[in-house]
């Protein structure tokens, strides 16, 4: 018998039980350690960490079915096999409802027991093996992270100002023939660097590290600060960008991470701008309902057609652009703006007609006290 071999706990308030239990487990050259009740087992489970636990269901004070309701909490991946009598089979099945692998039922044989606890054996192998697929999927995770912020996001910042120094005329007047090519090489390499930033964007979204701590912040200050950070874009696609009434609304807190937030509206508004129609609109409106702060954003575009509204969230997903366009972008903005409003446990919703135009339409939590003047 080695260290390395599988551990039984044996919990039974039969003491000839628990001997006969343990005789035919080392005889299988299995290290095997015996609790006389419920209390002593649910003791020795802690220090010990078992591989598999062999538990009877009738015991004086803590019965087996209280043993199987705390594994859980001290070790889910212990696998648990229950001892019954033949009288209470029902009992048995109740167990493996709450957690049990199998049961033995007595009398039983010495090759009846290594059956059974040989399949527990592979369940706890199994349950092992899925533990440790898990942290390594969470280590290739974490470092795909900085895969892409070092090996990927830093050569692509690297050429891009590089392209900038030539274009400027620092390294000499760049030749007009090849000037237009390294534009276009410019543009290509901001696209690539969108899409590492939305990849980061989402990573981070999925371990819970790109919404940062909240605090109360004026909502109408920001997209007031947004549609005339847009509003040079809107114009120059021929399109008026403001409120929907004649003045702002007034203060509106809520509270949240401004910068995420920032980024949510900016992607809304930004496609809006970008499928509307030339002489088309994007009113912004700000209201309150009870508990909540919203904002609808509405355009006259293009509009999504109704097949592909309920993919729109989705990763990767790009609408078919107006006619005679091109799809722009990584498809991961409206997926990225979603898990932020989300994270501020808030909701986003659209509405399209295809050839009138779209609503996006943001509920976040209000700030206590606070509301939309």
């Amino acid at each position: 018998m080695t260290e390395n071999a599988p551990l039984f706990l044996v919990i039974d308030d039969d003491e000839a039980m628990r001997d006969s239990c343990s005789q035919i487990l080392t005889r299988n050259r299995w290290r095997v350690e015996t609790a006389e009740d419920g209390t002593a087992g649910i003791a020795k489970i802690r220090d010990l960490r078992p591989d598999v636990v062999i538990v009877d269901l009738k015991m004086p004070g803590l019965s087996g079915f209280e043993v199987l309701k705390r594994l859980p909490e001290i070790d889910p991946g212990i696998v648990a096999v229950v001892i019954t009598g033949y009288a209470t089979i029902d009992s048995a099945v109740e167990a493996m409802k709450a957690g049990a692998f199998d049961f033995l039922p007595k009398p039983f044989t010495p090759e009846e027991m290594r059956f059974v606890l040989g399949r527990a054996l592979d369940r706890r192998r199994l349950v092992l093996e899925t533990e440790a697929l898990r942290r390594e999927k969470k280590v290739l995770e974490e470092n795909f992270i900085t895969m892409v912020s070092h090996q990927l996001r830093s050569p692509l910042v690297a050429i891009q100002q590089y392209f900038e120094v030539i274009l400027a005329g620092i390294a000499g007047a760049p030749d007009a023939r090849w000037a237009d090519m390294i534009r276009k090489a410019g543009d290509r390499v901001r696209g690539l660097l969108r899409l590492v930033n939305d990849w980061l964007d989402l990573a981070r979204i999925d371990e819970g590290r790109l919404v940062g701590s909240f605090q109360p912040f004026d909502l109408t200050a920001l997209l007031n600060r947004l549609i005339g950070f847009l509003s040079p874009s809107a114009h120059e696609a021929g399109v008026s960008l403001g409120w929907a009434e004649a003045l702002p609304p007034g203060p509106a807190r809520v509270l949240g991470e401004e910068e995420s937030l920032e980024q949510v509206f900016a992607n809304i508004l930004g496609n809006a701008i970008k499928f509307n129609r030339p002489e088309g609109k994007v009113e912004v409106r700000l209201t309150a309902e009870p508990g909540w702060t919203v904002v609808e954003i509405r355009d006259t575009g293009i509009g999504i057609a109704p097949e592909n509204l309920p993919r729109l969230f989705e990763q990767f997903f790009q609408a078919a652009p107006r006619e005679g366009g091109v799809r722009k972008g990584s498809g991961l903005g409206l997926a990225i703006a979603k898990k932020i409003v989300e994270a501020h446990h808030g909701r986003i919703d659209v509405s399209s007609e295809r050839g009138v135009g779209t609503a996006f339409t943001v509920r976040l939590p209000a700030a206590a006290g606070e509301s939309v003047g």
